[in-house]
């Protein structure tokens, strides 16, 4: 049986996960509703109304994530058609890239009145607003960490095609296509389950620590 306290948080980290990932699927659904791309608009997905943004079956993982502290969660995808961007290889990479942005930018919103408290000496007072506060900085960095992984379907595999002659190479996404879902999920979900180390978590843990450390001001 969970107390009332561990109940809480787990609410608190479901609100702040699925806020969160309303923010982030927006930003992608804006920038291409910018660049000249009517589906976002068509699909309903330019708002930052979150019911528009949630997969079912990422959702209810999201909750079970909130309670047992092992799997993944995710949003609805954004559709996006980059045959109408105005300019094809600088938005395909930005338009993945304000997703993870829209997250840093979020998490800093959260920080200011956390680090001004911080910096004038006061203890951040032990309350179900302030967990939130802190909460969506720890969540909204470890989204946008999380999703700059340069592994399909993660953000990061199409900013990282930015790099190659070919944004669309066949090549490169043929590999992403088959091994990065193989290789994200695996480390996620298969290694934990027969006693193995996540290998991501020593990037990922140490990264948003510094950077939620560099936010705070500590």
């Amino acid at each position: 049986m969970f107390d009332l306290e561990t109940l809480i948080s787990a609410v608190i980290w479901i609100l702040a996960i699925l806020l969160s990932l309303a923010v982030h699927e927006y930003a992608h659904a804006k920038y291409a509703d910018w660049a000249g791309d009517p589906t976002p608009r068509s699909q309903g997905r330019v708002t930052l109304n979150p019911l528009a943004h949630l997969d079912p079956l990422g959702t209810i993982l999201i909750i079970f994530m909130a309670f047992s502290g092992y799997g993944i969660g995710w949003g609805k995808p954004v559709p996006v058609n980059p045959g109408y961007f105005r300019s094809p290889r600088r938005d395909w990479v930005l338009c993945a890239f304000v997703g993870p942005l829209s997250n840093i930018i979020l998490a800093g919103i959260f920080a200011i009145p956390l680090r001004v408290m911080l910096a004038s000496g006061q203890s951040l007072p032990d309350n179900v607003f302030f967990d939130f506060m802190l909460t969506m900085v720890w969540a909204n960095i470890g989204l946008a960490i999380f999703n700059m992984i340069p592994l399909h379907p993660l953000d990061g595999s199409k900013v990282l095609s930015g790099v190659f002659p070919d944004i669309y190479d066949r090549r490169y996404w043929g590999f992403q296509m088959v091994y990065g879902p193989i290789i994200l999920l695996g480390s996620i979900l298969i290694l934990p389950l027969i006693g193995l180390p996540n290998p991501l978590r020593f990037i990922l843990l140490p990264a948003r620590e510094f950077l939620v450390r560099l936010l705070l001001g500590l």
